[in-house]
């Protein structure tokens, strides 16, 4: 066995997970106090709860007026599952896929007998976009397991017959989403927010919801989904009446994320996310045997920073993520179940970028300790 010397200096907060997320700094479980527990979420302080939420939310993210917005059950899952029942199947889609999510949108779409284009990539790398807009779009932003994100909305026509249903979810508040190239976005507040799961957030675009009252789906909607009544938008939903019930201690626990995220402003929680993915990607640069999984720069995820180990055995990346815990310097970072060996550190806007570079050291100790120890293969 090679004993290495361990770092000196560990990250404040070793929590890197990519869902649920870190908790923004200064968390307290006593700013819930004022959560009204045990009533009901339509009553008067309920529906004000919601609706403050709803309208921080589009405040703080720049949504424009006109879109719509609106708090749906489960989770970012839901919200896009939601938008996918609802509005696809009156145009030919486009469903674009480089990751696990992006996938499961697509077995949807074969689930839902939709006259679908397909294009994938492997992990990586990012589909062509040059993409016939007089269909409907599916694409996630950011993907949050492979840590490849489109670069900008500039491939998004302006004058486009179909909508563009965007998977924000690690990416919303993170990344500088332009509103006028999306007609239907969801996110979850559990990630870069770090708020409590279960709860996803839907925005839509005039365009959007003139496809919802034009167009009937050929199609039996589960009550959840339903977005519409007679043919015309439920206001409620955008206004603090909820389809399901909602966990009003998780809607106070988001309404604090935001006072944090206010004080930061949608350019300082970029900011940070980017700060801390640059340490990640400096740190790859000085050392051959890292590298980011993203192939072409310009596609990096500065939220789901996701690496691959050059030329190091099977299980290596694994054993590191199984060190760093027991270390207590980091949890949650090995790569996702469907994603190639790797690490995956989660860089959202809540964690501390001073975290993420002491994380770094660490990782390396991790993996010349593993490979120290790491017995020879017989040739």
């Amino acid at each position: 066995m090679t004993d290495r010397a361990k770092p000196s200096l560990r990250p404040g907060d070793p929590r890197f997970s990519s869902g649920p997320c870190k908790k923004h700094p200064g968390f307290s479980l006593a700013d819930l106090s004022d959560a009204p527990l045990g009533r009901s979420h339509r009553a008067a302080v309920g529906k004000a709860k919601l609706k403050e939420a709803i309208d921080r939310t589009a405040a703080l993210l720049g949504v424009p007026d006109g879109h719509r917005v609106g708090i749906v059950p489960a989770s970012d899952t839901g919200a896009y599952e939601m938008a996918m029942w609802s509005m696809l199947g009156a145009r030919p889609v486009t469903m674009l896929a480089w990751e696990s999510f992006g996938s499961g949108w697509i077995s949807d779409a074969k689930r839902l007998g939709l006259d679908a284009e397909i294009r994938t990539a492997d992990y990586g790398h990012l589909p062509p976009l040059d993409v016939d807009w007089s269909a409907d779009v599916c694409f996630t932003w950011n993907g949050t397991t492979s840590g490849v994100a489109v670069p900008n909305g500039d491939w998004i026509a302006d004058d486009r017959e179909g909508l563009s249903l965007c998977d924000a979810t690690s990416a919303a508040f993170a990344m500088d989403l332009p509103w006028d190239k999306l007609d239907v976005t969801t996110f979850s507040w559990q990630k870069v927010l770090g708020g409590e799961g279960a709860h996803g957030v839907i925005v839509l675009s005039p365009r959007a919801v003139e496809r919802l009252e034009t167009y009937d789906p050929p199609r039996p909607l589960p009550k959840i989904f339903r977005l519409t009544k007679n043919g015309t938008l439920i206001d409620g939903i955008f206004e603090g009446a909820t389809i399901n019930t909602p966990s009003m201690l998780c809607v106070e626990d988001y309404l604090r994320a935001l006072d944090w995220a206010e004080e930061q402003t949608l350019v300082g929680l970029i900011a940070r996310a980017s700060k801390s993915a640059q340490a990640v990607w400096d740190f790859c640069d000085r050392h051959d045997w890292i590298a980011n999984l993203a192939a072409d720069p310009a596609t990096r995820s500065t939220t789901s920073v996701c690496l691959r180990l050059v030329g190091a055995p099977d299980g290596t990346a694994k054993r590191i993520a199984e060190r760093l815990a027991a270390e207590g310097v980091a949890f949650d970072v090995a790569s996702y179940r469907d994603a190639p060996e790797g690490l995956r550190i989660w860089c959202g806007a809540t964690v501390e970028p001073d975290d993420v570079a002491a994380l770094m050291p660490w990782v390396e100790w991790a993996y010349m300790t593993e490979t120290a120890n790491a017995p020879e293969v017989p040739a």
